[in-house]
């Protein structure tokens, strides 16, 4: 299981951590991949704060079913919040304004899902994607996210299963979490 972080020291200032950013990749890729899930990605300006930044500096931000980035957020922080709209309920959904909040496996849920999200992006792979999250500070049982995610993440993948956020196969099904089958 992961103990994730997507916190970096703030001491290491995060923006000289080298891992892709938007900047690097097609906008408006990440813009067709998130809209299946009626999240919106709303670009601000370099030199302006990101609205519904939890973390600040270059992290990216949630207020409702918008997704704000600039040119220097981090490719995983975008995906990672993201993920949060993806895998919290329904109610949190509606009242999300800047902190995605969620417990432990929900945490789980949206890393494994960011890393399958990264390989929907011509620029990305989830390879590098697990290489930016090792980069920045996120942190796993086993040392690193690509162990984590082949060895030690089972529970993380039912988990996702459960609230129909991808497939039996672990395929993406596109759609936001749901509540689980009582039946």
């Amino acid at each position: 299981m992961s103990e994730s972080s997507n916190a970096a020291d703030k001491s290491n200032k995060p923006s000289l951590v080298k891992v892709t950013r938007l900047r690097d990749i097609d906008l408006d890729q990440l813009s067709a991949l998130l809209a299946p899930y009626d999240l919106a990605v709303q670009y601000v300006k370099t030199d302006k704060a990101i609205p519904g930044s939890f973390w600040g500096d270059e992290e990216a931000g949630l207020i409702g079913n918008k997704l704000y980035v600039r040119p220097d957020t981090p490719v995983h922080s975008a995906l990672h919040e993201a993920c949060h709209y993806i895998c919290m309920d329904e109610q949190r959904r509606r009242d999300l304004d800047t902190n995605a909040g969620g417990g432990y496996d929900e945490e789980n849920g949206v890393c494994f899902l960011q890393i399958l999200l990264a390989e929907h992006l011509s620029s990305l792979n989830k390879t590098q994607m697990m290489a930016d999250m090792d980069s920045w500070g996120y942190s796993f049982r086993l040392g690193s996210a690509q162990k984590w995610f082949e060895q030690d993440a089972e529970d993380t993948r039912n988990w996702l299963i459960k609230y129909g956020i991808i497939d039996d196969n672990g395929k993406l099904t596109w759609k936001l979490r749901h509540l689980e089958n009582t039946g």
